[in-house]
């Protein structure tokens, strides 16, 4: 291993990067436009609303929206988006995704998935098995239509993403690709139970919020359940169909009750019907999706939960045709947030311009380009900077050490022995805008403002400014050594840049439940830094006064500092806004963070300019 300095700090197994190691994508088809827009030339043709009849007799409700003028065999593409939140309102005009692509010549189908909407049957969690089944009856319906070319492409977001994905895991010959548009990929992880801590507070909004919608109620704002005109009945005596469709619903508990049983992705629960998490986690099904051999165009966001870990796993361990596309956006992609540029600069690309790349993809789907093109391609956006594309992840870096230091310093060199002691207080919390609330009803928009705010609540270490400009793209990898006085605990890790006028700046943070502190070391994406299994049979609780090791990754970002910033890195033992006491009863934990060669630190991904 060589070691050599720079910007103060130690680097560790360094590895220069080539020009192409970082190869630019412009003579790719999956190029990323910055700035146009796509203007259809159809209009959109009347709605049509049918159920169409599972294998086990259950009906689920499509609407069909074909361009206007249309006749019955005029022959089109399809886009397919199967939801569970309602595939439309009675007596509103068609899904705003019909408004996206029927203007381009395609037509639309967008389901209520089983359990939800104006279908029949149950909706015990997300993407459950007789679901995602149901997307090899629902394409072989398209197929048989008389105005479909037999070609369809999956398309959505958010959850539509997540059932986009399911359809590629059926292997089904006319699904020609998919657009997942912030996915979850791994529900544990990304969005559930990050790194093992119940995100409880998004869990039961969301949850509850959709089990009013499968009541055909919706929430507002104030918390209260109200009747709203409710979703599209089907046809002539829509209404006594609903009807029947909804008593099938009610059966069901909401879905938060189910997640708040949970410790491990192993924990099969009977009201899933002996199902586990790992039963609706595509991850799991990946060898399958690419079989299928789908392209796949999937957008994520650096501050959106956990959906760019998840397309970096996607990145890494699936073989379509891909291109994956990284923002600084909220859920959905249509407020940026960069905190190292100034106010009011515009972040391409902006909600038109996804829709107009969306639609690119979806012709080089349907025209078979996007199944001939060579390997994936990696669109990432630097904070503080811009676009790059790369065809590697992850990048070749520099690792570079800074240690938590006595005096609250972030240190390029070891301290000697000590310990800085941390109370946790249960009652303590994040900025209700942060990563997690965009993607389960929360907030709107992500901004962390000045983190300064939270000086009082937290540990924090600060570098001195940094004597060159400095660019972090990867994984930050953590260790802790820690002494707690209980047996389990929630560990929280901030990485954050100090502006010269003291500013402190949000970049990304990781987390680990000590319980799963074992870590994963024949893990596929051991790659991208330690890994962790969140299994039943790697359960590791503390010693209660004996030291113990945490290691493990932020969340993937990138972002460039210039010369003149600070490092800073702040712990937590709690996070009331998003998460769940951990131990959730007893004492809250005293935690001892030592310091020194063996103590805390955590390691950076540099990219060497």
């Amino acid at each position: 291993m060589s070691v050599s300095k720079e910007c103060g700090a130690t680097q560790l197994d360094s590895r220069s990067e080539t020009g192409s190691d970082r190869e630019q994508t412009q003579d790719s088809i999956f190029r990323l436009d910055l700035n146009g827009t796509a203007a259809g030339q159809y209009k959109l043709g009347p709605l049509e609303s049918v159920y169409v009849t599972m294998r086990d007799g259950v009906r689920l409700a499509l609407d069909i929206v074909r361009p206007l003028g249309d006749d019955a065999s005029t022959r089109r593409d399809t886009i397919l988006v199967m939801t569970r939140y309602w595939r439309g309102i009675k007596g509103d005009p068609p899904h705003r995704d019909a408004g996206r692509f029927v203007p381009h010549g395609y037509a639309v189908v967008v389901g209520d998935v089983r359990g939800t909407g104006a279908s029949f049957g149950v909706w015990p969690y997300p993407c459950w098995r007789e679901e995602t089944l149901d997307f090899t009856e629902v394409l072989d319906w398209i197929v048989a239509q008389p105005w479909s070319t037999g070609r369809v492409v999956g398309y959505g977001s958010s959850y539509t993403a997540n059932t986009a994905e399911w359809m590629a895991e059926r292997n089904h010959p006319a699904l020609k690709g998919i657009i997942p548009r912030f996915a979850s990929y791994d529900p544990y992880e990304y969005v559930w139970l990050p790194s093992g801590i119940p995100a409880v507070s998004g869990a039961r909004l969301w949850g509850s919020r959709s089990k009013n919608l499968d009541l055909n109620m919706v929430v507002s704002g104030d918390g209260e359940r109200r009747p709203s005109p409710g979703v599209r009945p089907v046809g002539p005596g829509g209404e006594a169909d609903l009807a029947a469709a909804l008593r099938d619903h009610e059966s069901v508990p909401p879905v938060w009750e189910g997640l708040e049983q949970v410790t491990f992705k192993d924990d099969r629960l009977a009201a899933w019907g002996g199902a586990s998490m790992l039963d609706w986690s595509v991850m799991e099904a990946a060898d399958r999706v690419s079989r299928s051999g789908a392209p796949i165009q999937n957008w994520a966001s650096w501050f959106d939960a956990g959906t760019a870990q998840g397309a970096v796993r996607r990145f890494v361990g699936q073989s379509n045709p891909m291109n994956v596309i990284i923002g600084p956006w909220n859920h959905g992609g249509d407020y940026p947030w960069d905190s190292l540029r100034a106010d009011g600069d515009a972040i391409p690309p902006t909600p038109p311009t996804q829709d107009a790349n969306d639609v690119r993809f979806a012709d080089l789907c349907f025209n078979g380009h996007a199944a001939r093109e060579q390997g994936k391609i990696f669109h990432y956006y630097t904070l503080g900077e811009g676009w790059k594309s790369t065809r590697f992840w992850p990048l070749p870096a520099t690792r570079q050490r800074w240690y938590m230091a006595s005096d609250s310093r972030l240190s390029s060199s070891p301290d000697g022995p000590g310990f800085d002691s941390f109370q946790v207080d249960p009652a303590l919390g994040e900025v209700p805008s942060n990563r997690w609330a965009t993607s389960t009803g929360g907030a709107l928009k992500v901004d962390y403002g000045d983190r300064r705010q939270l000086d009082g609540v937290r540990l924090g270490y600060t570098s001195d400014p940094l004597i060159s400009e400095l660019t972090i793209t990867g994984h930050p990898v953590v260790h802790l050594n820690i002494t707690s006085t209980r047996e389990d605990g929630a560990f929280f890790v901030y990485l954050e840049a100090v502006k010269p006028d003291g500013v402190s700046c949000y970049l990304t943070e990781g987390q680990l439940r000590a319980l799963h502190r074992k870590v994963w070391t024949d893990s596929p994406f051991s790659a991208l830094g330690p890994q962790h299994s969140y299994l039943k049979r790697d359960a590791e609780p503390l010693i209660p006064g004996e030291p113990a090791i945490l290691t493990f990754t932020l969340h993937p970002i990138s972002a460039r500092l210039a010369a003149g910033y600070r490092l800073r890195v702040c712990l937590a033992g709690s996070d009331k806004t998003t998460f769940a006491d951990v131990p959730a009863d007893g004492a809250p934990p005293l935690l001892k963070f030592h310091r020194g060669a063996a103590g805390c630190y955590i390691d950076l991904p540099i990219i060497e300019s």
